[in-house]
């Protein structure tokens, strides 16, 4: 055996090209395989290693303290597995802060406990009155303009100084302070945080959350927060990106397998004679069979090794951006999406190797050196010669019945373009479906006109912004109106409100006049109609396990509303929350729009209309519309990396077996020209061969790839915790068909064009030099 890595290596340096194709096929699918894993493992793992940690609260529970004291909390609670609290619980309304508008702040006399443990990453624990800990993301900015340690926040009508910063995985609160101190800020709820023996779904959470209230007064428990909401939130835009990037992995995969496979059949048929002469020194059987193998394990090993590294730093930097929000920087790919790729790849390739190697095996010597002298005869010929008899161009039909004598390596190359143009066709209509989704969501081409309209009488909010309105907001609205083409005036005022019994504050859009005008489409339900109505988004729905016909508790000012959903309309955000003009009265009746939102009629020209609206109130000011959002153009530029890897990788295998071809022709080319053919029709002849295949490629892999686009949408719309109708899936008219056929033979006449020009060049004393 030791003759054999010697002779391996040997080989290797002697097929330079095939070496190559093969290292960077299997880098390129390593690569896509590790972030691909990476994003899936990490998706879940990391949210639930830090709760774990921090023993964080499953369900977290505000109650009314004067419906229920803390004694007769603390024996409902007998049935969950830990429990955390009571706390005494307040609202802080903030003043001459950057930061929120209010804080949910809680009375607790430590950082420890059973449940919720607060890692205390900066400075101390509050210990005594008019000290304060804030609940930050060690990651979160702590630059210019947001709160220091040892400064003061006025909360309350209070100063508190800030001693600490801690992180609350459960996000459990705000801030925090001294039990002592919560009780001279008059609390107005109750504070319970529960673990539950089992919590792994809704059904049992909702099941825990009734056994710890059963007793309590009916109206006691204000709101919830599960856990299951958080994680979902968290993993929202990784799960976004695992369908495909798990789908083009595959693909990847598959065509680095049918690639290798090709390589290395084609490696032993063009290397007859050396096949022979191996066996004609005293090589055995098996030892030509390792030959072989370690001619494609080497390059493979290369290629598997360097994709791992690659791979690790796309993960790394796609982890680290997309759990950004919960503060786990520095993410990267587990340990054993690293030996599943170095172990798998290679054991991958070495068995797509290991057929062909078992034919180099069997073949004698005498066979091995005996085949390579001359082309066997009998392949394809029925067909070549029924071509020949047609009115096609000589080499064009010489280059279709090419395919025909070597069926098997044929089949093969045909099987990576498939996939090829599979490929092909799901980016496109991944493409086209997130197009349209996005542009529906952000409803950027649904206005003509936003115009923004600050505060009465307000100054100029910063050298160089613009004025207050200088009328009145029926005012306003009756202007614009009356403004010349305006088909639709839609007038909007925006409040921070609290969700109850959560940390989450939501966007509260208030809409008065043709809101129904404004491009949102309505998935579920209807618009409101009446005081104390909400249509939410299906993001919105997901993160508070809610549907259209529950109500929801919306607090700001000191005052609350109980508003129930009403419809769920198309959009992306899952903080943002619209309602009516008539629910806005019962919490700020004072409140003027600040946003009107206007339809022109065909052909109307914008600026005569912002012209003649400014004559009437110079303070209304024209802003941009809706912006579709970065999102989109991140997912597209990964989709069109990965359709160039796979595209380049099924080109690579339509290049290598032209090299094969043309170097087992070379006594045929030879002829070829000695009789009269040029270097133009050789490259003609040789392009239309794999063309060909192209074009065949194409009408395998559209359906192929269609299918894959209705499987992979779906699923990232469930990741993204986003609902999409059908007809967004239906994205493939006629016309792109015939393209996506045009791009498989594209495929096939860029992997074809080099080997078969290099063919063409060759002389005929060079090809004929053997004979």
């Amino acid at each position: 055996m030791s003759a054999v890595w010697p002779v391996a290596r040997a080989a290797v340096r002697r097929r330079r090209v095939q070496t190559v194709v093969i290292a960077v096929v299997v880098l390129l699918s390593t690569s896509m395989i590790v972030v691909a894993l990476g994003l899936l493992a990490a998706s879940s793992g990391p949210f639930d290693r830090a709760y774990a940690k921090q023993s964080g609260a499953q369900l977290t529970a505000s109650y009314d303290r004067t419906k229920v004291s803390d004694a007769q909390l603390t024996a409902a609670a007998r049935s969950a597995a830990a429990v955390g609290g009571p706390f005494a619980q307040t609202t802080l309304e903030l003043s001459g802060s950057p930061m929120a508008e209010s804080l949910v702040t809680v009375g607790r006399a430590d950082p420890g406990g059973a449940v919720d443990r607060l890692n205390v990453w900066k400075g101390r624990w509050a210990n005594k009155a008019g000290e304060i800990v804030l609940n930050r993301n060690p990651t979160d900015s702590s630059g210019r303009g947001t709160l220091q340690l040892n400064e003061t926040v006025t909360a309350g009508g209070q100063t508190f100084t800030v001693v600490g910063f801690a992180y609350s995985v459960s996000q459990s609160a705000d801030a925090w302070v001294t039990p002592e101190q919560m009780n001279a800020l008059h609390p107005t709820s109750t504070q319970m945080l529960y673990r539950f023996t089992h919590a792994a779904t809704n059904a049992e959470v909702t099941a825990g959350q009734q056994a710890v209230t059963a007793g309590l007064q009916g109206n006691a428990l204000i709101g919830t927060q599960s856990y299951l909401a958080l994680r979902a939130l968290v993993a929202g835009e990784p799960n976004t990106f695992v369908p495909f990037l798990m789908m083009f992995g595959w693909l990847g995969l598959a065509v680095a397998v049918l690639i290798v496979a090709n390589v290395v059949s084609g490696a032993v048929v063009a290397g007859f004679k050396h096949i022979g002469v191996l066996k004609a020194l005293g090589f055995t059987p098996t030892q030509v069979m390792t030959v072989y193998l370690g001619m494609v394990s080497i390059p493979a090993v290369i290629g598997c090794a360097g994709g791992v590294v690659l791979g690790n730093v796309l993960a790394t930097s796609l982890l680290t951006r997309a759990f950004e929000n919960y503060g786990a920087g520095g993410i990267g790919a587990p340990i054993w999406v690293d030996v599943a790729a170095l172990l798998g790849v290679p054991a991958l390739v070495a068995l797509s190797a290991l057929v062909p190697a078992l034919r180099a095996r069997g073949l004698s010597a005498a066979q091995a050196i005996s085949a390579g002298s001359a082309p066997r005869a009998g392949r394809g010929l029925r067909a070549q010669r029924w071509l020949s008899g047609t009115r096609l161009p000589r080499p064009i039909s010489l280059g279709l019945g090419l395919p025909f004598a070597r069926p098997g390596r044929t089949a093969l190359t045909l099987a990576a373009v498939v996939l090829g143009v599979t490929s092909v066709t799901l980016a496109v209509g991944l493409g086209k479906s997130l197009t349209t989704y996005q542009t529906a969501a952000s409803r950027s081409d649904a206005v003509d006109l936003t115009i923004f309209a600050g505060p009465n009488g307000a100054e100029a909010r910063e050298p160089g912004g613009p004025p207050g309105a200088k009328l009145t907001d029926a005012e306003d609205e009756a202007v614009l109106r009356s403004a010349p083409g305006v088909t639709s005036v839609a007038a909007s005022a925006n409040l921070t409100m609290r969700l109850a019994g959560t940390q989450t504050d939501l966007r509260v859009s208030f809409y008065r006049g043709d809101y129904e005008q404004l491009g949102y489409r309505m998935l579920a339900g209807r618009w409101f109609d009446g005081p104390g109505q909400v249509v939410v988004s299906e993001r919105f729905l997901r993160q508070r396990g809610l549907a259209v016909g529950d109500t929801i508790t919306l607090q700001s000012q000191g005052k609350t509303v109980r508003a129930q959903i009403v419809g769920k309309a198309m959009y992306n955000s899952g903080d943002e929350v619209l309602s009516n003009w008539a629910t806005l009265a019962q919490i700020a009746p004072a409140l003027r729009a600040n946003l009107y939102e206007v339809n022109v009629k065909p052909g109307t020209d914008l600026n005569a209309v912002m012209q003649a609206v400014k004559a009437k109130d110079s303070g209304l000011e024209e802003v941009p519309g809706q912006d579709p959002g970065t999102f989109v153009a991140v997912v597209l530029a990964t989709v069109v990396l990965l359709t160039l890897m796979l595209g380049t990788v099924a080109a690579l295998g339509v290049f290598n077996t032209v090299v094969l071809n043309t170097r087992e022709r070379r006594r045929d080319l030879g002829m070829l020209k000695s009789i009269g053919m040029t270097p133009a029709q050789v490259t003609v002849m040789v392009v239309t061969s794999m063309t060909a295949l192209g074009a065949i490629g194409g009408l395998l892999g559209i359906p192929l790839g269609i299918v894959a686009h209705r499987v992979v949408v779906p699923a990232m719309a469930n990741g993204a915790q986003v609902e999409f109708p059908d007809f967004m899936l239906d994205v493939y008219p006629a016309s792109l068909l015939a393209l996506l056929v045009a791009a498989g033979m594209l495929i096939a006449a860029a992997g074809a064009y080099f080997p078969a020009r290099n063919a063409a060049r060759a002389t005929i004393a060079q090809v004929l030099h053997n004979e």
